[in-house]
């Protein structure tokens, strides 16, 4: 078995999201945690010090754009790069630009969903390179 590239932290409330972003990653041989809420994805974060996360905006007990900025104002977890995955409808008023995320708060990349999984992981590889990890 080959080493694990990178950890991913997927943060998102719908299990069938974390299942197919999760197979997505494995089979690109990255290492998967997750979290099903904001509350828990910050503390796992904190905790584990993943390469990259996956944040959902929609959910329970804090949702991502308030986990978004708790991340980034820690220490400990702000220089970990954030790809918002979100099926927000109206993406282009909460993020004016999408593909950058230039509106979003501190999100490094965000991605509608559905999302391609190729897709997906040309973006978190390009992340990943971009931040040494």
């Amino acid at each position: 078995m080959s080493e694990k590239e990178a950890k991913i932290l997927i943060i998102d409330d719908q299990p069938s999201e974390v299942k197919m972003v999760k197979m997505a990653l494995e089979r690109a041989n990255y290492e998967v945690i997750y979290a099903y809420n904001g509350k828990e994805g910050i503390d796992k974060a904190t905790k584990e010090k993943p390469d990259l996360i996956i944040l959902d905006i929609l959910m329970p007990e804090k949702d991502g754009f308030i986990a978004c900025g708790e991340l980034k104002k820690r220490t400990e977890t702000s220089s970990i790069p954030i790809i918002v995955l979100t099926s927000v409808e109206s993406s282009s008023l909460i993020f004016p630009d999408a593909e950058s995320a230039a509106g979003s708060p501190h999100a490094d990349e965000y991605i509608d969903k559905p999302v391609d999984p190729n897709f997906l992981l040309k973006r978190v590889d390009r992340l990943l390179k971009k931040s040494g990890s």
